[in-house]
């Protein structure tokens, strides 16, 4: 396979209908098959597993780590440290789609992020993402790319459909044995339907950044690998830290940016803009 060719396949416009980005935005999260073809998860899949296997600073045994460190290793803003992964990251397909889902004119990168949860891995914790971003707008939204076929024994995403909206469970969202306890009361109790469904090969899921989802632990021989990217509104502003998350990414992802501007540092490119 040739770099071009593989570059045309992160670019190539996929095929959204009115009734998916209906959905979307009534449920608060979408699964689209055949969003990634697999050559291209093999291509940039094994650059990605690469620079996991090299960034990675967490060797504790399972057992000493925390709920948060037992849910994955995480590595952030890896297209910061390859070109390969780079390529992938800017593709112009699945920004479309996160633009397109979102209705704004343009997305803009906030951060990547790889999610490998090993063997033996545990439970993610109920959680919202925008818990822990200082932005102002709900406009924001997390594509989830499994880099392999994700069976219900590997762990994969699941979503309580339409909770987008459920702001009480906001001020418990930060990744935890709290949150994994307290949100499932919460979102049990308002009835929120659970949707956990295998993944095939080439489908991503995209949810709002205020969706709670969760992911149930690993108990295959082998790693759930992930690559996420998370598309903010071009316009997107940022906002006043409401905790000690949101501070932290101000100066982590968004640096030399104070409230009220743009969110557009240099580690925040557009990536996709209609023209």
């Amino acid at each position: 396979m040739t770099a071009t060719l593989t570059k045309l396949d992160v670019d190539t416009p996929y095929a959204l209908k009115a009734e998916q980005i209906a959905f979307f935005r009534e449920e608060g999260y979408i699964k689209l098959k055949d969003a990634v073809a697999p050559e291209v998860l093999e291509h940039y899949g094994r650059e990605i597993t690469r620079k996991v296997k090299e960034l990675n600073t967490q060797h504790a045994p399972m057992e000493q780590r925390s709920t948060y460190q037992k849910a994955f290793l995480q590595i952030m803003n890896i297209w910061t440290k390859s070109e390969v992964v780079k390529e992938f990251v800017f593709g112009k397909r699945l920004a479309r789609i996160a633009a397109d889902l979102l209705g704004t004119s343009g997305v803009r990168l906030y951060h990547d992020q790889a999610l490998y949860k090993e063997p033996g891995g545990g439970l993610t914790p109920w959680h919202a993402d925008q818990y822990y971003w200082p932005l102002a707008t709900p406009l924001t939204v997390t594509a989830w790319i499994p880099l392999q076929a994700t069976p219900i024994e590997l762990g994969p995403l699941s979503f309580a459909a339409k909770s987008q909206r459920f702001k009480h469970g906001r001020g418990v969202s930060e990744i935890s044995d709290e949150s994994e306890r307290e949100l499932a009361r919460m979102l049990r109790e308002r009835n929120f339907e659970l949707v956990e469904e295998p993944f095939d090969l080439g489908e991503v899921s995209f949810h709002y950044g205020w969706t709670f989802h969760r992911a149930a632990a690993n108990v295959s021989d082998r790693a759930r690998e992930v690559m996420t990217i998370i598309y903010m509104d071009q316009d997107m502003r940022v906002a006043e830290p409401q905790n000690k998350n949101q501070r932290h990414d101000l100066e982590g992802w968004l640096p030399g940016l104070k409230p009220g501007d743009l969110a557009a540092s240099p580690l925040n490119p557009v990536i996709f803009t209609r023209e």
